[in-house]
């Protein structure tokens, strides 16, 4: 709903909040110059206020939002009321204008109230709204009783009217350009960072997307080629694992195009070379052996 009072999380226009400002502006001065007017002067101008009001409405329910319908309702309801202040300008009395308007500020803060109460999780500024709409409530009660029908009475609700619609359209016209996101022109980029950004992104998606690997890869392992699947405990014996490893070892030691000893290298060739060890327990008493000899 696109009026004073209104959640600004549910009403984003981009020039909405400027017309906001420019009502709560217009609200002020019409306040300020009702309060230096004569009684005489008090049927003249209470049909032009109101129907300000009314086309506020208007503009607010043709900005296209859901519950326009609201809107457009107080656009006629108010169009009315000003219709009849400005055909009874003649009345020698205060009594017309005094209900009248009592009745545009009981309608008007009725409504301030609802909207702000149903908006209170959505707007920060729901508590300050609906009691604005309370007091406008309570002046049009007592502008509609006995006691406001008088000259000055009338002067002093009309400067009221528009004190508290000006806040109303100033604190909304601000949360609203508080809530408005940049302008377009602030997030527009070079075209040689804009073709970074999408390349950095494009690599990042294709990285998260990517199935996890199961082990990591050899050096000396092809990209293509998967590691070799482990064996079960149990399944081989111990002298398997040994020739089994060895075999990979030499394998990946050929792929990475070491295939035997440096030029010039000495190689013993009556060394005698111990058999390799086919369970654990020989393997830790030759260990032994070995640094017994040392």
């Amino acid at each position: 709903m696109l009026w004073s009072g209104s959640s600004p999380s549910t009403v984003r226009r981009g020039g909405m909040w400027g017309f906001l400002m420019f009502t709560g502006a217009a609200w002020l001065v019409i306040s300020w110059s009702v309060l230096r007017l004569e009684p005489i002067d008090i049927a003249s101008v209470a049909g032009p206020i109101v129907l300000f009001g009314a086309v506020g409405e208007l503009l607010r329910a043709l900005a296209g939002t859901r519950t326009w319908w609201l809107n457009a309702g107080l656009t006629v309801l108010f169009a009315a009321t000003g219709g009849l202040l400005m055909w009874d300008v003649q009345d020698s009395t205060y009594t017309t204008p005094a209900a009248l308007i009592g009745w545009y500020l009981m309608v008007r803060g009725a409504v301030d109230v609802a909207v702000g109460i149903m908006t209170r999780g959505a707007d920060r500024t729901w508590s300050l709204l609906v009691t604005i709409g309370v007091l406008q409530a309570g002046l049009g009660f007592f502008s509609s009783s006995s006691f406001g029908r008088t000259g000055p009475m009338v002067i002093v609700v009309l400067g009221a009217l528009g004190t508290l619609r000006a806040i109303a359209d100033l604190v909304t016209a601000l949360r609203l350009r508080e809530v408005a996101g940049p302008r377009k022109d602030v997030l527009e980029l070079p075209p040689e960072r804009a073709a970074g950004v999408s390349g950095y992104a494009a690599g990042l998606t294709d990285f998260e997307g990517a199935p996890a690997k199961s082990r990591a890869r050899h050096r000396a392992r092809p990209a293509g080629e998967a590691a070799p699947a482990s064996t079960p405990p149990g399944g081989e014996s111990f002298h398997d694992q040994v020739v089994r490893t060895t075999a990979d070892l030499d394998a990946m030691l050929a792929q990475a195009g070491i295939t035997g000893p440096r030029a010039g290298a000495m190689v013993d060739a009556g060394r005698d070379i111990p058999t390799v060890p086919d369970t654990p327990e020989g393997v830790e008493s030759e260990v032994e052996r070995h640094g017994r000899q040392a």
